[in-house]
């Protein structure tokens, strides 16, 4: 028979943000601690509360599955003399496992037949594995931060209160220090709390619904959701929901109950983003807008609590918000007094860091770079991207942004257009902070695009200038993001310009900020946005080995790089890449330690080097004129023609000849071949069959 599996861990109130991990992290141990102890099951569901997490498994076996093991024990040739009968070594091999001689079986090894003792291990009872196996459990749940309390030794989220643990309706007995599990569960802190004997699962959910708490995080998201819907309807809106905030919000309360309230519709002139920050980032609020978008003076809020009186509730909500719309309106008008392009010279008293100075100097270090990006990809825009960089960081000069952070760069565009700037400037003042995250919105203007690169590339090659790189998971100034960001935003707009020399620039604007060698910085941050972009291709699809390929040619031009990735994976698929794959790495093999050279065709003592000489200069000519004209496919078939002199080259030709000037040339030759075919790809990097 089969059983289920009930933990609750009771405590104070988590952080909303730890139990999503906390809930994978409890279905991944258990699963691991099963199947370590050899205990079947069925399905695993975990849920969890502010002030509990619960953990269900469905048809736990009673016992746990039987162990075979197997231990060899001497040669046959040592066990048994030459009449067949048993050596001290068997007997004693045989003694040491429990068993008789004759309980002992043979079994082939590659280096001949040995004895081996076979034995079962009956399963244990699973009741009797579990204490262990739950409080290991409990004690291995990782949290960003875990805490100690009173005089106690465990660590954990928050104080822990109580254990409810049942193995179908028995109680698996266990003490962790002061806390003794049992049957026991609690309900809402405030609503009921008192506690409540469990039976089994069933029996918990209903019984803590009924204590106003309920555990299943998805059942709430679905409740708030609801309430939420029903109570902006009232107004003729719907709510705004957000899935950060939502989810931020389900584990916030254990008994949700959204109320409705209003403020002021005078707030409504403020940005709209002002009004949103206000209510989802700083009190968690949905706000309300109307069937076309725009907002309501309305917002919902979702307590932990029934309210007795919603309306109470309402105008306590409406009290704080009032405030902060107020505070919000006060920035927003103070902050109008001073034009935008005026507060650039107080950013020389903002510090950037310490080592790289001011936010002043910081925006004239990338004002530089995006000019010279500028007047590479379109001159043209080159006044625009110039004023956009010059007010990029203003705003974080403002009273609004200094108390909504949120806003940087919204508020730049907001005040930018107050103050009559271009709206191209104003856009590229917003956008140049994008994307904000891994698969974020990308700039959609040239001008806000080239600005973000260029604020951007500054802060990567600034701090990898003062040696303040990511380590392991640690990267405190979000530099991966940012390169990932450059990469989207150069793919995306399929800018013609080179990484390398974008780098170079950088380092060479940033000039004595750098406290390492130029070189050593471009080389380093290369490095960093290479494997960048390897994870990022390799993530979208793109086989690893034909990445691997195509980055050992180059990766600078990143536009390229895709085009070589296409037309490798299709060249793939076709007859002719196996060949080419083949030859290539013929050629390569033979000339891995050679440091290269050119052939001079006077040199060649043999026909079959005049002919691949011949066939290489051919095949060259038709290939670059396919690469000019961007057919790298083209380019590819071409190349696959060169297997067959290469195959009678290497069948009719010594390479590594005694004269030390025909085997360079030979070598030179294979060289030149082999520089033609990385105009694509390194195909040793490709893996083929065979």
């Amino acid at each position: 028979m089969a059983k289920e599996l009930l933990l609750e861990i009771g405590t104070e109130e988590i952080p909303a943000a730890f139990l999503p991990k906390a809930m994978g992290d409890m279905e991944e141990l258990i699963g691991r601690a099963f199947r370590e102890n050899r205990i079947a099951h069925g399905t695993v569901k975990a849920l969890a509360t502010p002030r509990r997490l619960v953990l269900r498994v469905e048809e736990v076996a009673e016992t746990q599955e039987d162990q075979v093991v197997e231990k060899l024990g001497p040669a046959t040739k040592v066990a048994f003399d030459e009449k067949g009968n048993p050596t001290k070594a068997a007997v004693g091999f045989a003694k040491g496992q429990g068993l008789e001689v004759s309980q002992l079986e043979t079994v082939k090894t590659e280096k001949g037949d040995y004895l081996c003792a076979r034995k079962t291990i009956k399963g244990g009872a699973t009741r009797d594995i579990l204490p262990g196996i739950l409080k290991d459990l409990i004690l291995a749940i990782p949290f960003k931060k875990s805490m100690r309390w009173s005089s106690f030794e465990i660590r954990f989220a928050r104080p822990i209160h109580w254990i409810l643990a049942l193995f179908g309706s028995e109680v698996i007995p266990f003490k962790l220090e002061y806390l003794q599990s049992g049957n026991l569960s609690y309900g809402h802190r405030f609503m009921s709390p008192g506690p409540f004997a469990v039976r089994d699962f069933g029996d918990y959910l209903e019984k803590a619904r009924a204590a106003f708490v309920i555990p299943d995080p998805q059942e709430r998201r679905e409740i708030i959701i609801a309430q939420a819907r029903e109570a902006a309807d009232e107004v003729g809106g719907v709510p705004l929901v957000n899935e950060e905030l939502l989810e931020t919000v389900t584990f916030l309360v254990e008994y949700p109950t959204a109320v409705r309230g209003a403020y002021d519709p005078s707030y409504l002139k403020l940005p709209r983003e002002v009004l949103v920050t206000s209510m989802m980032s700083h009190q968690k609020y949905f706000p309300v807008a109307d069937r076309e978008g725009r907002l309501m003076p309305f917002f919902i809020t979702v307590n932990n609590t029934l309210a007795r009186d919603p309306q109470v509730v309402a105008r306590g909500n409406e009290k704080v918000i009032r405030a902060r719309l107020a505070d919000a309106k006060f920035f927003f008008e103070e902050d109008q007094k001073i034009p935008l392009d005026k507060r650039v010279e107080d950013l020389k008293k903002v510090v950037y860091h310490s080592m790289l100075g001011t936010s002043y100097e910081k925006v004239q270090r990338f004002r530089a770079l995006a000019a010279y990006m500028a007047d590479r990809i379109d001159p043209r825009l080159r006044e625009t991207v110039d004023r956009a960089a010059y007010l990029a960081k203003a705003d974080l000069d403002t009273q609004m942004v200094g108390e909504f952070s949120e806003l940087q760069g919204v508020m730049g565009r907001e005040y930018a257009l107050l103050a009559g700037e271009d709206p191209k400037v104003a856009t590229a003042i917003y956008e140049h902070y994008l994307p904000t995250a891994a698969g974020g919105e990308l700039p959609e203007t040239d001008e806000g695009a080239i600005v973000s690169i260029a604020d951007k590339m500054d802060t990567i090659v600034g701090f990898f200038g003062v040696n303040l790189v990511p380590s392991g998971t640690a990267d405190p100034y979000a530099l991966r993001r940012q390169a990932l960001g450059i990469i989207n935003i150069i793919l995306a707009k399929a800018y013609p310009i080179r990484l390398d020399d974008l780098v170079a620039k950088s380092a060479e604007i940033l000039g004595d900020k750098l406290k390492r060698p130029a070189e050593t910085v471009c080389r380093e941050v290369l490095d960093f946005i290479k494997a960048r972009l390897e994870n990022l291709l390799v993530s979208q699809g793109h086989p690893y080995d034909v990445v691997d390929a195509v980055l050992a040619t180059g990766f600078a031009d990143l536009g390229q790089v895709l085009k070589k990735i296409h037309a490798v994976e299709s060249f793939r698929t076709g007859p002719e890449f196996a060949p080419l794959a083949v030859t290539f790495k013929r050629v390569g093999n033979i000339i891995k330690d050679f440091p290269g050279g050119t052939a001079d065709e006077g040199l060649f003592a043999t026909e079959l080097e005049k002919g691949l000489y011949g066939a290489f200069l051919s095949c060259r000519r038709k290939a670059q004129g396919f690469l000019e004209k961007g057919d790298l496919e083209g380019a590819l078939r071409e190349m696959a023609a060169l297997r067959g002199p290469v195959d009678a080259f290497f069948d009719g030709v010594m390479v590594m000849d005694k004269d030390e000037r025909i085997k360079n040339n030979r070598q030179s030759l294979l060289w030149e071949i082999a520089g033609l075919f990385k105009e694509v790809a390194d195909f040793s990097k490709i893996v083929t069959e065979g």
